[in-house]
């Protein structure tokens, strides 16, 4: 469909191109949303794009609303997949009222968005600022590509962990913490009344990462002949969060618990948090999910609901039951019947994966997530950690995926209005180009990847070397977002419709949302529309995507910190890193151990041939390995610049 609209456009700019003494233009509205590189595109209301070439940005800066007119088809943009050109001829609305930068020497600034030009001056009183302070800036006008700005407030020394975190807090305009008046009188919150059933006597189980900040799930395990009951038991938190309350709306308007380097801010607050856990302690009111499963095969064959109260679940670590499953060795504090329980976990939730595999054929891209680990207390940053996906974590991701599944199946099947997981198949021009990017670089034919079984077979047939994790992160970028809807819709990753959140009502809001639906039906109260979801799906997606963006720019910088350390104190490793990129000016490198992109600049590889290692044909190909060291960090671009191994700037 968005192949067809795309021609009709074409079509429509072709037509009236060739009319000498035209009076009609097209023109559209969208955001202008900018690339590092100067030009941009204008996201239409109708799922297309229209791509701005950099002369014709107009002053159009990231996230403004602009009017463009359709261009006629030019040679230089022939061979372009991606919709027809535009100039942008009116700037209806801008997004950015303010943003973060960095003060650099001659009090040039740097925005901390990267999407922002480069080209911005202040006038006006500095507040006191100087070289070296992050502050906020106040947008006046933009002219000819220069931003003309005020500072509005100065926030702190950029490369102190606090004040780096403050200003990406600033730049994603992420709420403050709560005030401890406001965490005491969350902590006065009363329960809510609802029929409950004693779940006491069931042993229950809380696998988290050692240092989790947020317990709001547990499971248990029992058999019944040829069938295993699987709880799912997740914290109530609307038995305190009533919908339209004062920590219903501090919830709401937050969406989600932000996770940065160092530093978390809650969803809700802290000690209400605490209260609500579900780990270990005295009674916990839960909303649990039994699944019924087929020991055999793994198939979830019933399911039902109830509103609980448990005494608190033993707490494991991933770690614990790694080491469990690897060796069979445990921390003497587990009992028989708990190392019984976790074994039984351990063999049912191995069937469940490989059931979903076949029946919904689920898309894994095992992708290794680097993090850079900080204390912001005491102004350090101790390291990056490579974290990839073990069967611990598999267990307890089964668990929640099925119950999410069974809550989603259950909206539907009795007409309450919701909100879903939905995600759409790769457009397609996002499937073209990445297809001639795979063959064109790395000699692979991919095939159509909207298909989940071609999808799929490409990933399995990847090579299992360095380059596979930059295919992969690739493949990624080539997908869509996901979302939430009220509409059940496909989710393409999983293979599931019908599929919400429900698992994680303390750090996302639209799993509480469908927690505080569900109370009101079981209840007989007054239900929240589909319209209202709708609304709703629409803010927690843009918050979600904000979310991201405020840990990603922050983890970035701290990663830029950490190798700046590691350069000052003489670090001489040697890095593998795969090519990414290759431009007249140099190569853009993935250098997977640390989870970092860098630069190599072309002159310093002119000198040094020797020292790179190139491919067979002599030159310097996305795909290819490079072995390189650290040479500097170039804050300005937020990069890292290598040098081939054996050499320095």
């Amino acid at each position: 469909m968005r192949k067809d609209k795309k021609k009709r456009l074409r079509r429509i700019s072709e037509r009236q191109a060739s009319r000498k003494n035209r009076k009609d233009e097209l023109f559209a509205e969208g955001r202008f949303s900018a690339a590092r590189a100067g030009f941009g595109f204008v996201d239409l209301e109708d799922g297309n794009s229209v791509f701005i070439p950099e002369k014709f940005t107009n002053d159009a800066i990231d996230g403004d609303l602009v009017r463009v007119q359709i261009l006629p088809p030019r040679r230089e943009f022939e061979g372009r997949d991606n919709g027809p050109a535009g100039r942008v001829v009116e700037i209806i609305e801008r997004k950015r009222a303010e943003f973060v930068g960095e003060i650099l020497p001659g009090f040039r600034i740097k925005a901390l968005d990267p999407k922002l030009p480069d080209f911005i001056r202040v006038f006006g009183s500095k507040h006191g600022a100087e070289t070296g302070d992050w502050v906020k800036l106040r947008l006046d006008s933009v002219e000819e590509g220069v931003c003309y700005c005020q500072i509005s407030k100065v926030i702190g020394k950029a490369g102190i962990i606090a004040a780096d975190l403050d200003a990406v807090c600033e730049e994603f305009d992420i709420p403050r913490p709560y005030t401890a008046e406001e965490n005491d009188a969350a902590l006065e919150l009363e329960e809510r009344e609802i029929e409950r059933i004693d779940r006491r006597n069931i042993n229950s189980y809380a696998i988290d990462p050692a240092d989790a900040k947020d317990q709001d799930d547990a499971v248990s395990i029992h058999e019944a002949q040829d069938k295993v009951i699987l709880g799912v038991h997740i914290s109530d938190v609307a038995a305190y969060i009533a919908p339209r309350s004062r920590f219903d709306a501090a919830a709401q308007k937050r969406a989600f618990s932000c996770y940065l380097p160092g530093r978390t801010l809650p969803m809700l607050p802290a000690k209400l948090t605490a209260k609500l856990s579900v780990g270990e302690g005295d009674e916990v009111l839960t909303h649990s999910v039994y699944l019924e499963i087929d020991r055999a095969t793994g198939e979830v064959t019933g399911y039902h609901r109830e509103h609980s109260v448990m005494r608190g679940a033993a707490r494991l670590t991933y770690d614990e039951v790694q080491e469990f499953l690897e060796s069979g060795r445990h921390p003497e504090s587990w009992s028989n019947q708990q190392t019984a329980d976790i074994a039984l976990l351990l063999e049912v939730t191995a069937k469940m994966r490989s059931f979903r595999a076949l029946s919904e054929k689920f898309i894994d891209l095992p992708l290794p997530e680097s993090r850079v680990v900080c204390n912001e207390r005491e102004n350090l940053i101790t390291g990056i950690e490579k974290r990839v996906q073990r069967k611990s974590e598999q267990l307890v991701e089964e668990c929640m995926l099925a119950a999410n599944s069974a809550v989603g199946r259950e909206l539907v099947e009795k007409g309450i209005a919701g909100l879903y997981r939905v995600h759409t198949s790769p457009a397609p021009e996002k499937i073209t180009e990445f297809s001639d990017m795979m063959e064109m670089n790395f000699g692979i034919v991919p095939g159509d990847i909207s298909v989940r079984e071609n999808c799929i077979k490409f990933i399995n047939s990847l090579p299992d070397d360095p380059r596979r994790p930059l295919i992969l992160n690739l493949l990624l970028r080539s997908m869509a977002r996901a979302e939430y809807s009220a509409k059940a819709l496909e989710h393409f990753a999983l293979g599931k419709t019908k599929y919400c959140h429900f698992t994680s009502p303390i750090r996302r809001y639209t799993d509480l949302a469908v927690h505080q639906q569900l109370w009101n039906y079981d209840n007989k109260f007054r239900l929240r529309s589909g319209a209202a979801f709708e609304e709703l799906g629409r803010y927690c997606t843009e918050q979600e995507e904000n979310c991201d963006s405020a840990f990603y720019a922050a983890s970035d910088r701290m990663k830029l910190r950490y190798l700046e350390m590691l350069l000052e104190a003489g670090d001489d490793t040697v890095y593998e890193a795969v090519i990414s990129r290759v431009s007249n000016s140099g190569l853009q490198v993935d250098v997977g151990d640390i989870g970092v992109y860098g630069f190599v600049p072309m002159e310093v590889i002119n000198r040094h041939p020797e020292n790179a290692r190139r491919s067979r044909r002599g030159e310097y190909h996305i795909g290819d390995y490079i072995y390189l060291r650290l040479a500097r960090i170039d804050f300005v671009r937020n990069s890292c610049v290598f040098v081939p191994a054996g050499r320095v700037l």
